[in-house]
């Protein structure tokens, strides 16, 4: 497995079903340059955690546009059998019409140029990366296949992210919007421990 943070983000050309039900068989991540982009990978259609995440990232599609990121899914499977797993209503193991895009890595390019195909699976791990605006990988999280993630933290640091760009200040550990920022030098640093080290 490799880290790509502080990196530029590996692009690809694949098909995908669109949020209109559409597949297109050319989707290129680059093409979503000067928005944030949330990427994540779960392992397989039509199984056990993996619509849970899919669901909990699609109840917050509203959040992520709020911020102007765009989410993108991927896994192994076919465009045709994100199409059907689309097609199939929650009540029977399915996802039911989901407002993201999700992109089919049949020949495991993707996962493999990410660094998070599983050694024995032959599936993607659970992975999530941030990117910026341009391109490049702000933050990246790979969890083992029965651990599912949290993606109201994805949101949390899509909203760090953000705050560092806009006021030029770190965010020390659990900040969340509404929180004070720290600026980066040592006098910084004792300000906000002075005020804030025992909440930590």
């Amino acid at each position: 497995m490799s880290c790509l943070v502080s990196r530029p983000t590996p692009d690809f050309v694949a098909p995908a079903v669109m949020p209109d039900g559409q597949i297109r068989n050319d989707f290129q991540l680059s093409e979503l340059r000067g928005k944030y982009t949330v990427l994540f990978f779960w392992p397989l259609d039509f199984t056990f955690v993996c619509p849970t995440e899919i669901l909990a990232h699609n109840s917050r599609i509203a959040e992520f546009k709020k911020r102007n990121v765009e989410v993108i899914g991927i896994s192994i499977d076919s465009a045709h059998t994100h199409l059907a797993w689309r097609n199939t209503p929650v009540n029977q193991g399915g996802i039911g019409p989901v407002d993201f895009t999700m992109v089919a890595d049949h020949s495991h390019r993707i996962c493999q140029s990410y660094g998070i195909e599983h050694p024995d699976e032959a599936v993607a791990l659970r992975a999530s990366f941030l990117i910026d605006k341009d391109g490049i990988v702000q933050h990246q999280v790979v969890n083992n296949l029965p651990i599912g993630r949290n993606v109201d933290e994805l949101l949390r640091v899509v909203d760090a992210l953000q705050f560092t760009e806009e006021f030029g200040e770190v965010c020390p550990a659990g900040w969340k919007p509404g929180d004070e920022g720290m600026k980066a030098d040592a006098d910084g640093v004792s300000e906000y421990l002075t005020a804030n080290a025992a909440s930590l």
